[in-house]
């Protein structure tokens, strides 16, 4: 059954200039679809047109009536004084409206019950039930878990909160109305990492529908049966999900530029022919009038258009040299806020080179972190850095001190630049033509953060640091993004939530949970790992002793399975520990140093005792 259908749609809003230009496509019933494509290609105005909330120019659109829609880009006015929890419960109106009315017949029928009264409140009770008035508040105690939306946050005023708080919130919302049809715009843009993977698990047990416009690829990968890319305003089909999508894609270019490379070889081998016929046939008329029919033959040959790639900016990293081992040094760190202290006691050591993931729940302190090691904050503590370090830093917000000034203007003032040069930068960051006069104050958060990166990169800087560098950029700006840095050879600390990116460049992450920094010295894949190790072993440690039972020799295949997976991470972890003992010996005669490695040590044996008692519990 089709739920969405959408038949040679146009919309522009510059005349002869369509956004939309005859976009077609379908959507299966229980279906998960990713929209792709550039900012700025349709893809939001296109879920306005679905939603009613903007008209279209042409072109056909159908949403099954009897499927209820939601989207959750915008978020809607509730009244003043509505706390987070009302807003929630506002998915239940229809389902609270009918318990007051069961309320209210109650309280008529407390002398005494008509044979009607019962009968009208049997009739709103199967109602409430069948509503699922009975699971409400469980229902909202499980979102709110999921999406981390905390007791505290449940009794503030709705409109206290930031606009993150808020899209988090009414993406609670919209999943206890049980919309049939979800249409996400960028769901993850203000989601932890937590609330991203419940995300993920809720999608894929949902029954209903889902389009997502996304950047998270891999958010895509995890929940997207299939994608729709939208490129010069129609729609381009690829059958799974963003890996797929990437290899289909290439393969699609690879063979399209071949086609286009034959046929130019065999036009330019019949012009050479006519060329050659006309001249013999100065004095012979057939072969003059056979080369005139090859040369219409030519004419009518529809001739392929050359593919084009996307253009991408080329711009690296200006880069300082960097002398001496230690980049900088944190020693007994902390920081409060009345009296909540996000962090206290941090002790670490950062060296020329390392790629270092700072990761948290929201509201843990990532950003305040951040601003204490660039000295925009106060704390507690001490933070050394080496001689010769200097830093290049994007924040997560992007501000600029004269929004009213053109790009162009920008670039003059601020990088001291000649206008050619300030022209030639802005062009490498596809800042081009009449753009360049745009005020800065204008532009969208994906381009202020591409401004603000073409600024960053002309400094010489050794140490770079990330505050989500990703967000509001499209997935080919994030790719030049992971390109420019790739080729920077020096420090690396960043703050994301985008596990693509995370997984390709960490190969250390800070943990920043309960108060404390967890070092793991390890990439994204084997932080995972060891912290769903730890999850595992927990209820270990509460539960009670099971009575044994007797179990056939042999094992079923699962266990053999986990046997040699522990098998394999025990013999990965004993080599973790025995890389410990060259540092250890080494860092001898530095205290500090000596017993930050101990301190890691004793960890890493503790995770593989773990492991072994795991592995001595299977083998049973």
């Amino acid at each position: 059954m089709v739920d969405i259908s959408v038949k040679n749609l146009t919309k522009f809003f510059v005349i002869g200039e369509n956004l939309l230009d005859g976009l077609s496509f379908e959507i299966q019933e229980g279906e998960c679809v990713a929209i792709l494509g550039r900012n700025g290609c349709g893809k939001t105005t296109l879920f306005k047109i679905l939603t009613g909330e903007m008209d279209y120019d042409d072109g056909e659109v159908y949403i099954n009536p009897n499927k209820k829609l939601g989207l959750i880009s915008q978020i809607p006015y509730f009244p003043e004084g509505y706390t987070v929890e009302d807003v929630l419960r506002s998915a239940y109106s229809d389902i609270t409206a009918v318990k007051r009315k069961m309320e209210k017949l109650e309280a008529a029928m407390a002398a005494g019950a008509t044979e009607q009264q019962l009968r009208d409140y049997d009739a709103l009770s199967n109602r409430f039930q069948s509503g699922g008035g009975y699971e409400m508040d469980v229902e909202v105690d499980k979102i709110c878990n999921g999406l981390a939306i905390t007791p505290q946050q449940r009794v503030q005023e709705f409109d206290s909160l930031s606009g993150g708080e808020k899209t988090r919130v009414n993406l609670g919302r919209l999943l206890l109305e049980k919309t049939d049809i979800l249409l996400l715009d960028e769901p993850t843009n203000h989601l932890d990492l937590r609330s991203v993977e419940w995300l993920e698990s809720y999608i894929n047990a949902f029954k209903g529908t889902v389009l997502a416009i996304s950047h998270d690829r891999y958010f895509i990968d995890q929940v997207a049966d299939r994608v729709i890319e939208i490129f010069e305003g129609r729609a381009e089909f690829y059958s799974g999900n963003y890996t797929y999508y990437m290899d289909e894609k290439q393969a699609r270019f690879d063979l399209q530029m071949k086609q286009y490379q034959q046929e130019q070889a065999k036009l330019k081998q019949l012009g050479y022919t006519v060329e050659r016929m006309k001249g013999w046939g100065i004095n012979n008329r057939t072969l003059y009038r056979r080369a005139m029919s090859i040369q219409h033959r030519m004419e009518r040959i529809e001739k392929t258009k050359r593919p084009q790639k996307e253009k991408t900016m080329k711009a690296t990293f200006g880069e300082k040299d960097f002398s001496g081992d230690v980049v900088f040094k944190i020693k007994n760190m902390s920081k409060s806020f009345d009296d909540r202290t996000l962090f206290s006691d941090v002790n670490l050591n950062v060296e020329g080179g390392e790629r270092i993931a700072l990761l948290g729940d929201n509201g843990t302190g990532k950003s305040t972190f951040i601003k204490c090691l660039l000295g925009e904050e106060d704390f507690g503590g001490k933070i050394q850095f080496g001689p010769t370090v200097k830093w290049g830093y994007l924040p997560q917000i992007i501000h600029f001190d004269h929004p009213e000034r053109s790009l162009y203007d920008t670039m003059l003032y601020e990088k001291n630049c000649s206008p050619q040069v300030a022209r030639d930068r802005l062009g490498a960051f596809l800042f081009q033509g009449e753009d360049v006069f745009k005020s800065v104050g204008n532009l969208s958060g994906g381009e202020q953060s591409r401004l603000r990166l073409c600024m960053l990169m002309d400094e010489k800087i050794n140490l770079l640091i990330l505050d989500e560098p990703t967000n509001h950029l499209d997935t080919a700006s994030r790719e030049w993004v992971e390109a420019a840095i790739e080729e920077f050879e020096g420090t690396l600390l960043f703050v994301s939530h985008d596990r693509y990116f995370i997984e390709k460049f960490a190969d250390r992450v800070w943990l920043l949970e309960n108060g404390g920094i967890r070092d793991f010295a390890c990439g994204y894949q084997k932080f995972r790992s060891i912290l769903e190790h730890e999850a595992a072993a927990k209820p270990q440690e509460v539960q009670a002793p099971k009575p044994k039972k007797e179990k056939p020799r042999g094992g079923t295949k699962d266990q053999d399975k986990l046997v040699r997976k522990l098998e394999r991470e025990i013999e990965k972890q004993e080599q973790v520990v025995a890389e410990y003992d060259p540092k250890i010996e080494a860092a001898a005669a530095d205290y500090q140093e000596l017993t930050r490695l101990l301190a890691e040590k004793e960890e890493a044996e503790t995770l593989l005792m773990e492991l072994m008692e795991q592995w001595e519990s299977a083998m049973s």
